[in-house]
């Protein structure tokens, strides 16, 4: 394979990454993803004297290892697509062709992704875009957005139903757009940067913000302590909880089931209440910081957040007993959300596990 093998949080030159002629970039990247093991956790371009340069990389989670490689194209070219041969590369290239105008003679379905203002086709807006369309007096169709209510997120939601039944979903972002990689590039200061990170998305604020940091302290060579590892660690599991948590809130309101809705919702509140503890503010923004943190996790907030979670523990057990027994609910939730492990699989992006 030509290919680099690194592992996270590690930084390479650029001259580095094995070149290949795109037939050969292509073959191998989508032979990698044959193997459950693999995953395309990036695949990029970025201008380079004149052409295109793309970099792709491959997650293999049995060696715990990124697999990168790299091809130069001309953007004028008319380039086969990865995603005729695996369908988890899709997003990826619908974001190259709407950033450079690259074109693809066989992608599925090149869709834009956001519609940002520096996007290379700006002739393709949000107004004229064609929604997917079925003709029937039996069916009508539900727009939600341009800010989803439920995720308080940009996005339009597009559903064509039969009574109760949704027969087709298409979501189409770009409705808003902030440009949040240009201002990336826009903005010098580092504090100015993380809070860009922060910002993302107001689900994900540990999340973003630690693979923003562990990539700056990375490129300057700063090795973080094992304790500010941990705090880390700590903030997105606490952030994974109170979302999740949050989410089967959501999941009782959409089947009318008033009481789950409550209780779910009631259990997110300690989760995020205890970063208002921890850093000052209940979506942990101001904790995570290059380099180190102005809010320390010591033996005061240990203690604090264990009496937090064995309060938290039994009520969240409890209440899942009731919503995943109860008959009323379990015939709204039948037949929602039933993906194929095979379907998964070959769409991605993210590796299923062996049988």
């Amino acid at each position: 394979m030509d290919t680099l093998s690194i592992k996270n949080n590690t930084s390479i030159p650029l001259a580095s990454i094995p070149a290949l002629d795109y037939e050969r970039f292509l073959e191998q990247n989508v032979a990698l993803l044959a193997d459950e093991n693999c995953h395309c956790v990036n695949y990029y371009g970025f201008p380079d004297k004149g052409k295109l340069r793309l970099i792709c990389c491959i997650a293999d989670d049995a060696e715990g290892s990124i697999l990168v490689s790299s091809a130069l194209v001309d953007p004028a070219q008319t380039l086969p697509s990865f995603s005729a041969k695996r369908l988890a590369f899709q997003l990826f290239e619908r974001e190259i062709a709407e950033n450079f105008g690259l074109r693809y003679a066989d992608h599925p379905w090149l869709k834009p992704v956001r519609y940002p203002f520096d996007r290379a086709g700006t002739e393709q807006t949000i107004a004229n875009y064609p929604f997917f369309r079925i003709e029937s007096e039996e069916l009508h169709e539900v727009g939600v957005g341009p800010i989803h209510a439920g995720v308080i997120e940009p996005g339009h939601f597009r559903f064509i139903c039969n009574g109760e039944q949704i027969l087709h979903l298409e979501i189409q972002l770009g409705y808003q757009h902030r440009g949040l990689e240009r201002l990336f590039l826009e903005k010098t200061g580092l504090l100015q940067r993380i809070v860009l990170a922060e910002g993302i998305a107001g689900d994900t604020v540990a999340g973003h913000t630690t693979a923003f940091v562990n990539l700056w302290e990375t490129l300057c060579g700063y090795r973080p302590s094992e304790d500010l590892q941990f705090a880390r660690t700590l903030a997105q599991e606490l952030e994974r909880i109170a979302v999740h948590t949050g989410d089967l809130s959501a999941l009782c309101t959409d089947v009318a089931f008033q009481l789950g809705s409550s209780v779910f919702g009631r259990l997110r509140t300690p989760l995020i209440n205890y970063f208002q503890v921890w850093c000052g503010n209940r979506f942990a923004k101001s904790l995570i910081r290059a380099g180190g943190s102005h809010f320390p996790f010591g033996n005061a907030l240990a203690a604090q957040l264990i009496r937090m979670l064995d309060e938290f523990e039994p009520d969240f057990e409890e209440m899942c007993r009731k919503t995943f027994s109860m008959p009323t609910v379990l015939a709204r939730f039948e037949k929602t959300g039933v993906l194929a492990r095979e379907q998964g699989w070959r769409s991605g992006p993210w590796a299923w596990p062996r049988e």
